[in-house]
């Protein structure tokens, strides 16, 4: 009669479709030669003094290993704010996965992973609070 419930219903099932949105082969294995690419240009500027190049390219690599759902794309992530803060792509997309293993964790009835989680979650709200105070970003 008045449909109170079928709004929460269709945002719940557009939700799941978008997660489960896949790649297909070709993205996959173009997804793949991009990752090999940016390794390559990676141990080509690990022995300059070229820091924010670094970063931006663990960055790139970061954000290649996410879009295929790939467990590097953390470290790889963390490994460029590590070498140059910045509340870029990658920070937010950082941001994003360390809340979708927050979730994953409260849904596992894991306390320790939703503590580590929160944690790391605190610890890129100092990183934004840290680039915001200094003008950098």
């Amino acid at each position: 009669m008045f449909n109170f419930f079928k709004k929460k219903k269709d945002q719940k099932e557009k939700k799941s479709e978008a997660k489960e949105t896949t790649l297909s082969e070709e993205q996959l294995a173009e997804i793949d030669q991009k990752i090999d690419e940016k390794k390559e240009e990676i141990v080509k500027n690990e022995n300059t003094e070229e820091t924010d190049k670094l970063a931006k390219l663990y960055e790139e690599l970061g954000l290649l290993y996410a879009r295929k759902n790939d467990d590097e794309a953390i470290p790889t992530l963390e490994k460029s704010l590590e070498l140059k803060l910045s509340m870029g792509d990658g920070y937010k997309k950082l941001m994003s996965l360390y809340n979708e293993k927050r979730k994953e964790a409260a849904r596992n009835g894991d306390d320790a992973g939703i503590d580590k989680y929160m944690n790391k979650m605190d610890e890129m709200r100092s990183v934004a609070k840290k680039l915001t105070i200094s003008g950098d970003k």
